[in-house]
Order: structure tokens, then C-alpha cells, then sequence
């Protein structure tokens, strides 16, 4: 597996097994746009080169985003005649487009062209929604497309009593818990989190909102808790897995919040699984297929993002009845036992490079 890292050497580690090769190119969530190419760029090269020394691999398997990633597999697969897989995370250069941020008409059409050809070029492609496997069945035709989404790690977590101990840690002894655990950028839209926050203070609502992570817009955050006088926020630095199972014990619902924009509904969020898994009520501001899920299975509910008093109306019942939120949070991880298990989904991608 390569990969890349911020620190200032290349390093090799062992994971389970895995042969781990970590690049030294410095990225971060605060970077600008341009700044962030440079270093896709670097890395789509880089791990170019060091793919040389495993020119004995049956196929790479490449997952965006960025693109650019695909211009390393092309770029691996002209050089060292290894075909790839490309799977498909997140629908690009549609998001950065639709964000706002490539707006000249030639740079779009050069980048939407790049898209095409590594389409074109993959042995096969991996969808992790339906809503990008229609997006791109649109742009090419003559392409198997496999959607398997993210999975559910329903075996390192699991639905659980709260630990006393973790609440008191955290700070939430006997309150209802709402956390938002991931990246901390402009599309995840973590004002509207915050106004959520500010319209349960003011309702006297028992409610207590963790937000774990980082990126860009954090500290504007802090900036926003303080305007709010929020006392019923908290901040908590970003964490690995076992930091994020603790946060998850104490959780009663978890939040998956974007910005208002289209594009960003078709994705496949690391958190709406690991909530799944977790157990968890499943709390989301935006529409697409997650939102057509979580009220098919009624273990979620959806937010009107353009009103943050939306939220109190929606959370209410869950506070008054506990045998409500018991059973969407039952219904949640049954979603994700059957239909998200890492054991189930996993046999997919081997049938796949098969």
C-alpha cells in the first residue's frame, strides 16, 4: 500500500500484514486549492516511482479522492503494464466545481476529460454509492461498474451500555449526546452544527454536542461557541479508532452534516457507518440515498438545513421516549450487521480482483 504522510521521511511500517509505504508530502485540510493540487501532484508522481519496485503486482487498486489519484494508476499501468481498479469515493471534479472552486470554462473541460480517460482506462470501476454509479454510467458507457459502499465495522464496534466512566471523562453525565466526528472543512458545513447547538441552549434542552476532528474551519468554530456562548459544546482533538469507540459509547446520536450543495449527497461517509455500527440514531442535514435509507429503516432522521430550529422539533421525541430512540438505534446496527458488515462486503472485493 502507498500512501503519504506530513512527516518529513519516507518511512515503511507493517500494519496487519500489510506493507505500508508512507511518502513524505505535506497535506492539510487548511491548505487552499491550489496548494492542495501541488500536493495530489506530488503524490500521483511520487507513488508513480515507487510503484516500480512492485512491477511483479497483478493489479492496483486505486481509491480516489483526488483524481489525481487515477493519473498515478494510468501513469502506473502505462509504465509498468499493471491494469487498476478505480474506485470512486467521491464524485470529482464535480465537488470542487459545484464548491466553487474551479470556475474557468477550460480548466473545467481539461479536468472533466482527465476524468474520462481514467475511466476509461480502469480494468473495472468501484462505486461507493448508487448516485455515482449514475453519475458515471452518464459519462461512460462500456464499463463495468461495481457498487460496494464503505463498510460497517460491526465487530470493533458495538451497541453498548454508556461507561460511567467515559461520561464523566467527557463531560456528559446524564445528557442526551449528539456528536460529529470527522473532518472539520468547508463542505461539512459545521456552522449549521453549531446553530443546532445554540437552538437547544436556548430551548433548555438536555442536550449535550460533541465535535471531534480537525481541518480547516476549526478554529472559526471556536470563534462561533464563543459568539454563541455555547455551554453545551464541546471540542475534542482528533482521535484515532479506539479514541473514536470511547466518544462513540458516550453518544446517543451521531450527526453527519454537509453544506447545502448536490453533489455532496451522492457520497458513501466513513461516520454513517461507523454510527451503524455503533448503534447510534443517525441525525443528517443533507438528501440524497443516506437520507432515503435512514427513514426506509427508520433508524435516522433528516434536518432541514435551512433551519436550525428543525433540529429541536426532530430530536424532541427522542428525548421524551427512550423506547424510541432504543429502537431506531437497534434498527440502525441491524442495517448495518446485514447490510454493511465488513465479513459481507469484503467478499465482494475479492470476487472483484478475482
Amino acid at each position: 500500500m502507498i500512501t503519504a504522510w506530513s512527516e518529513k521521511e519516507y518511512k515503511t511500517i507493517n500494519h496487519d500484514g500489510i506493507e505500508v509505504h508512507y511518502l513524505p508530502i505535506a497535506y492539510d485540510n487548511r491548505f487552499g486549492f491550489w496548494e492542495r493540487s501541488v500536493s495530489f501532484l506530488r503524490f500521483a508522481w511520487r507513488s508513480t516511482v515507487l510503484a516500480g519496485k512492485f512491477r511483479d503486482a497483478k493489479v492496483c487498486y486505486a481509491i480516489s479522492v483526488p483524481l489525481t489519484v487515477g493519473l498515478a494508476a494510468q501513469m502506473i499501468k502505462i509504465r509498468y503494464k499493471i491494469p487498476y481498479v478505480f474506485e470512486v469515493g467521491d464524485l470529482w471534479p464535480d465537488a470542487p466545481i459545484q464548491m466553487g472552486f474551479v470556475r474557468n470554462y477550460f480548466f473545467k473541460k481539461i479536468l472533466y476529460q482527465v476524468e474520462k480517460s481514467i475511466y476509461q482506462g480502469a480494468q473495472s470501476i468501484v462505486a461507493l454509492s448508487t448516485m455515482i454509479e449514475s453519475s458515471i454510467e452518464k459519462k461512460i458507457q462500456d464499463k463495468k461498474i461495481h457498487v460496494i459502499p464503505n463498510m460497517a465495522d460491526t465487530e470493533f464496534y458495538k451497541y453498548e451500555s454508556k461507561d460511567p466512566s467515559l461520561e464523566k471523562r467527557f463531560g456528559v453525565q446524564g445528557k442526551f449526546v449528539v456528536s460529529y466526528i470527522g473532518a472539520v472543512g468547508l463542505a461539512n458545513g459545521l456552522d449549521f452544527f453549531m446553530e443546532c447547538a445554540s437552538r437547544s441552549q436556548k430551548a433548555d434542552l438536555s442536550i449535550s454536542f460533541l465535535l471531534c476532528g480537525d481541518g480547516a474551519m476549526l478554529d472559526n468554530l471556536k470563534q462561533t461557541a464563543k459568539q454563541y456562548n455555547l455551554k453545551n459544546f464541546s471540542f475534542i482533538p482528533f482521535q484515532n479508532r479506539d479514541g473514536v469507540r470511547e466518544i462513540m459509547n458516550v453518544t446517543d446520536a451521531t450527526f453527519i452534516c454537509y453544506k447545502p450543495i448536490p453533489i455532496l449527497e451522492t457520497g458513501s461517509p466513513n461516520k454513517y457507518f461507523d454510527g451503524l455500527a455503533s448503534g447510534k440514531l443517525i441525525m443528517i442535514n443533507f438528501a440524497g440515498w443516506i437520507k432515503e435509507e435512514i427513514e426506509l429503516q427508520q433508524c435516522g432522521v433528516y434536518i432541514d438545513p435551512t433551519n436550525s430550529e428543525d433540529f429541536v422539533q426532530k430530536v424532541a421525541p427522542f428525548l421524551l421516549f427512550p423506547d424510541r430512540l432504543k429502537q431506531y438505534q437497534q434498527a440502525g446496527r441491524l442495517l448495518g450487521e446485514t447490510k454493511y458488515a465488513r465479513h459481507m462486503l469484503s467478499k465482494k472485493y475479492v470476487a472483484l480482483v478475482k
